[in-house]
């Protein structure tokens, strides 16, 4: 019996042979990089697809659709690109430098189109950004489509924000000015209008099978017998019912339509779509849902094997035809769950939703243990990945941390969440937070929160130490090790915007609360220091400009440091030649570390924060959300 790798090689052949054959790809077997990659990546996909399509009698000629289709897409790349893929495969974990630094903004509501966004590009280097993340800015239907993440194609632009020439134009001038271009890839579902959906819709069987389409309840009801309800508002279950009687799977709201992975027609046609962004000038790929991309029947549909090998396939696809993008996963789960998607095979870079809720749950009960004990137990990944840390997102905030952490430290984890909900939305006596809830539920205490930095952190109501928790907070993420990313807006202090409950498209969303419209006047008073968005944006540009100098700052590895006061938290960020001792104060009175906690550091050091130096030998005072950077 023949090896995999020997049935690898024997594909290989077999797909070479295929590609000779075809007039207009065989001299692709000329280009020895392109041959040398193929050879290379070719037994991770067959072996891949020969798990998830073996059974299937199309599986080899299934294969050499896919070959065909990575082909055409190398055939297709841009000279600039392929340059850059040159200067990545030299260094890849360029992502891992300290002078990485994130922004993420809806292109309508930040600017008003792709051409207004260029002329933020000044703005964007003077920041610091070398990674720009456009929220879904592709076809959707209206004026329902989740925020965009419900497509209708990946190849047109929403005509109002602009073309694809403009978005190609606006990814090479990004790339010209140091700026990563970072975009959705919503591969879990499709809209209900995009083209697939349509055709399968009106019967045409290829289509049919590119989603879970049944005739009746039969096999639905078997589902989800164990598969969770995602947006019980909208509809129960896991399954939508068509206007002929027929039943689809819609995860999420009703008008995205799950995408069928165990039809290997699926796979190709979006590994298609995958390679179109890459050369159109994508560097970073968000990849949405990445949890529920494969079903079987008896499980949960959630984070099953072979989502990863999904994962794993289409990354083995890149390292062929753009083998300078990489992934970022989105998988707002269980901290246990979460990292297994971080893998420089599968994803190199991952959302840390545990540590940004867990930063706001520090900034609630002034206690930094759970955050403390995420740091030192679930920080550290493997190498050649990282994390992107941020304070928040365009999404609601969920509590995420994992129930068996916080029984440990004397927390129910059930009664623990509806506290916080309580607190972030202004129901809990004494909170300075004005989030509003979504998904509500006021009798169980169940909702997730929607909010701005500066509304949840008191700025909103008045609260005196709203600007100090605002720059606490960012602190830990341009700290901990990884990529920070910020919600632009958020460094000039932006209010929550009450206006989406005018819209009729937005009313029923209250996460739309927190995708503020460009606020003009605070962005001209970020260089009055007597002004609160002046404040707030002197404090973001001092702890850039010292992240991006501190080389300590580069990578991800960090080591915990028990502080002896629950109220500060402090981790190390060890480095060739030095080391950096980081300190926060999550409490709203100034705080002291003993100087028996600090015995091991040098009497003198030095904080890079203020650039003054602070005798450690008897102890450190801290004033209220104070936050220091010990370089010894």
């Amino acid at each position: 019996m023949l090896t995999v790798t020997q049935q690898a090689q024997a594909a290989l052949s077999h797909v070479k042979h295929a590609l000779q054959a075809s007039k207009s790809h065989a001299y692709l077997l000329e280009d020895q990089a392109f041959v040398d990659r193929l050879d290379m990546n070719f037994v991770t996909i067959y072996g891949i697809q020969s798990e998830l399509y073996g059974y299937r009698a199309d599986c080899l000629a299934s294969l050499v659709e896919l070959v065909t289709i990575i082909a055409e897409a190398w055939q297709e790349r841009p000279d600039h690109l392929r340059k850059l893929d040159k200067k990545r495969e030299l260094e890849p974990e360029w992502f891992q430098s300290n002078e990485m630094l994130g922004g993420v903004c809806y292109v309508d509501r930040y600017a008003t189109d792709l051409s207004s966004v260029r002329e933020r590009i000044p703005y964007f280097q003077s920041l610091g950004l070398t990674y720009v993340h456009l929220m879904p800015l592709f076809d959707s239907p209206e004026p329902k489509n989740d925020g965009g993440y419900a497509i209708s194609s990946y190849r047109r632009v929403k005509p109002a924000l602009g073309d694809m020439e403009q978005l190609k134009a606006l990814a090479k001038e990004f790339d010209a000015a140091g700026i990563s271009l970072v975009l959705d890839f919503v591969f879990n579902h499709t809209a209900w209008d995009h083209d697939w959906a349509k055709r399968a819709r009106a019967g045409e069987k290829a289509y049919e099978e590119f989603y879970w389409i049944f005739p009746d309840r039969t096999m639905p009801d078997q589902y989800e017998q164990t598969t969770r309800e995602i947006f019980p508002d909208d509809h129960s279950g896991s399954f939508i019912q068509l206007e002929d009687g027929r039943w689809i799977w819609s995860t999420f709201y009703h008008y995205q339509w799950d995408l069928n992975y165990s039809n290997p027609r699926v796979f190709n046609a979006m590994a298609r779509e995958m390679l179109y962004l890459a050369n159109a000038g994508v560097n970073i790929l968000r990849m949405d849902a990445v949890a529920f991309i494969w079903k079987q029947i008896g499980t949960t549909c959630e984070s099953l094997p072979e989502a990863h090998k999904i994962l794993r396939c289409f990354n083995a696809v890149c390292r062929i035809a753009a083998p300078s993008l990489i992934f970022k996963s989105e998988a707002i789960v269980h901290p246990d769950f979460i990292v297994q998607y971080i893998d420089r095979y599968e994803c190199q870079i991952s959302y840390n939703p545990l540590q940004m809720c867990l930063l706001w749950e520090s900034l609630a009960t002034r206690n930094v243990e759970l955050l403390s004990q995420a740091l030192e137990r679930r920080h550290n990944l493997v190498g050649g990945c990282a994390w992107v840390n941020y304070v928040r997102s365009h999404d609601d905030i969920g509590w995420t941390f994992a129930d068996e952490d916080a029984i440990e430290l004397g927390k129910e984890g059930g009664q623990h969440r509806k506290f916080l909900n309580a607190f972030f939305v202004n129901r809990h006596p004494g909170s300075f937070a004005r989030g509003v809830p979504f998904q509500d539920n006021p009798k169980t205490g169940d909702c997730r929160i929607a909010g701005t930095c500066a509304s949840l952190s008191g700025l909103e109501s008045g609260e005196p130490g709203s600007v100090g928790r605002i720059l606490l907070m960012h602190s830990i993420i341009m700290s901990t090790g990884g990529i920070p990313l910020l919600y632009l807006g958020d460094e000039l202090g932006t209010l929550n915007d009450y206006s989406y409950m005018s819209e009729p498209d937005k009313w029923d969303d209250s996460r739309w609360v927190n995708r503020p419209k460009f606020d003009l006047a605070r962005f001209e008073q970020r260089k009055d220091a007597n002004s609160i968005a002046g404040q707030i944006f002197a404090g973001f540009q001092r702890m850039i400009k010292v992240r991006k100098a501190t080389p300590e700052f580069a990578g991800g590895r960090l080591v915990g440091f028990r502080t002896h006061n629950p109220a500060v938290l402090g981790y190390q960020r060890p480095g060739k030649d030095a080391s950096v001792l980081c300190l926060a104060n999550f409490s709203d009175d100034s705080q002291w570390v003993g100087a028996e906690t600090l015995g091991a550091l040098p009497a003198e050091a030095l904080d890079l924060v203020t650039d003054r130096k602070i005798s450690t030998n008897q102890g450190i005072h801290l004033a209220s959300h104070e936050y220091i950077w010990l370089k010894y």
